[in-house]
């Protein structure tokens, strides 16, 4: 099979558990202590991503289905409300990673309900998902952190294999909803991808959007 169609199919599964208000989950890290948001976190990582970025670090679970174990929300509360004490001591709580957390928007929803509005929900997201998905957390997620490769649509076609089109329009709307103090965009340097001045073009752009809360990072590309 094809990479293409193999991690159509594992999107397609991951879709299918979500409809069943159950997620497949590679990692539960608890214990980070502000990173991937504030105070202390526990990462949640999800199986499944509509992208395929070529130095993904997560490939081998992200399309790996014997990898993944499944969650109802109200397991994952179960296992992690252990920690409940830290989360409300230091402004932390969960942060929703991936691959793509937000083909589990229905999940994500559940679990608020369950933990309440005392632990911060955060999601490490490339918001190149369904407008749905995003609209649906608007209210229910604290904290974004977007991935946006880059704002070049052909760097991020040849880098990602997707087009961005919807990552911009879904930017705005975060903007436009006033969460734009809320989001930190990761604008990384890509070896053989983009350059330092592509890097600050993307950095304009997202300025005019309304951003300005930014992680200039650079992958590390094993030789």
């Amino acid at each position: 099979m094809k990479e293409d169609e193999q991690r159509a199919r594992h999107v397609e599964q991951s879709d299918t558990l979500e409809k069943g208000c159950k997620a497949p989950v590679f990692a539960v890290s608890p214990h980070r202590i502000n990173i991937d948001g504030k105070g202390v976190v526990t990462l949640v990582c999800f199986g499944g991503c509509p992208l395929n970025c070529r130095y993904c670090i997560n490939r081998a679970h992200c399309f790996d289905p014997k990898k993944w174990r499944e969650y109802s929300p109200e397991q994952l509360y179960e296992r992690v409300k252990k920690d409940n004490l830290y989360f409300l001591a230091t402004g932390g709580g969960i942060t929703f990673g991936g691959g793509e957390p937000l083909l589990q928007a229905e999940f994500i929803q559940q679990f608020r309900t369950l933990c309440g509005k005392e632990w911060k929900l955060n999601v490490e997201t490339s918001l190149n998902v369904p407008s749905e998905n995003v609209e649906s957390l608007l209210d229910v997620v604290d904290y974004w952190i977007v991935d946006v490769k880059d704002m070049n649509p052909d760097i991020y076609r040849a880098y990602t294999g997707a087009e961005n089109g919807r990552v911009v329009r879904h930017l705005q709307l975060l903007s436009v909803c006033g969460k734009a103090e809320e989001t930190v965009v990761k604008v990384p340097l890509i070896k053989d991808y983009n350059t330092e001045a592509d890097r600050q073009e993307s950095v304009g752009r997202l300025r005019n959007l309304g951003f300005s809360r930014f992680d200039m990072l650079e992958y590390k590309v094993r030789e």
